[in-house]
Order: structure tokens, then sequence, then C-alpha cells
């Protein structure tokens, strides 16, 4: 059996394969479209009334286009303990984006700037305790 971290990082590699594969499908011939990934440090999290939030996950110099480009799909994933319930977000500067669990997709934030900073938001729900959010992951597909 696959420790977390390896299955993480297992699964952020086939996420961003995929990706690029569907990238490189969909992709118009005049535009160019790409991919970044980024592993965020954990947090924690000890308010329901007040969100958490994570370091900005920003693309790398290198990312093609990213300036004049538009966001399509985000990847994302993030353990936590079992039992605990969290409110999770996904934000651009512009608008932030409720998430479902702690792995999933959205193209939510399609067409918002690819070049702006993204994070995770996070809140307890009453009557959680403290908790450590770890593994923070995400896969941005941009055009």
């Amino acid at each position: 059996m696959l420790s977390w971290p390896l299955r993480g990082r297992l699964l952020l590699i086939a996420l961003l394969l995929a990706g690029c594969l569907l990238a490189g499908l969909t992709g118009s011939a005049q535009a160019a479209s790409g991919s970044w990934s980024s592993q965020i440090p954990g947090l924690m999290v000890a308010m329901s009334d007040r969100a958490s939030a994570s370091q900005n996950a920003t693309p790398p110099a290198a990312a093609n286009n990213l300036q004049s480009g538009q966001l399509e799909r985000i990847q994302w994933q993030f353990q936590y303990p079992p039992g605990v319930q969290l409110n999770a977000w996904l934000c651009h500067p512009e608008q932030c984006v409720a998430l479902t669990g702690m792995r999933g997709s959205t193209t939510e934030l399609a067409g918002r700037d690819a070049d702006a900073p993204l994070h995770f938001r996070f809140a307890l729900r009453p009557g959680q305790r403290p908790v450590r959010v770890q593994e923070l992951q995400m896969i941005v597909n941009y055009q």
C-alpha cells in the first residue's frame, strides 16, 4: 500500500499528464495552452467564524503565454484527518469557489486571468476542533 505523500504525488503527476493531454486535444490552433502545478505548505485551521488562507500558488516564470492567458480547469487535492468537517474554497483574486471534497476539479474560474496567484481557504464547521490541512496541491490548465 502506498503512503499518502507518495500516492498524492503519483495522483498529481497523473492529473498533470491528463491535463496536458486534454489541453493538447481541445486547444485551438490559434491559442497556446499550458499547465503548471504547485505544492503548498500545510496550515492549521482553528476557527469557524474566520477562514484561514494558505500561501499563494503562483505560476512559474517559465509558463508560456500566461500573461495573456485565461484559466480553464483547476484540479486540486489536500488532506486532513478522517471525521473532520471543513469548509474549503479555491480562490482567485476576483472570485472564490467552494470545493466539494479533498480532491476534484473545477472550471468555475475559467476565463479569469491565468497569471494571478491562487490560494486555498479553509474554515472549521461549528463544534470542530482545530485541524492541520496538509498535502495541498493544484494543477492549473490555461489557454
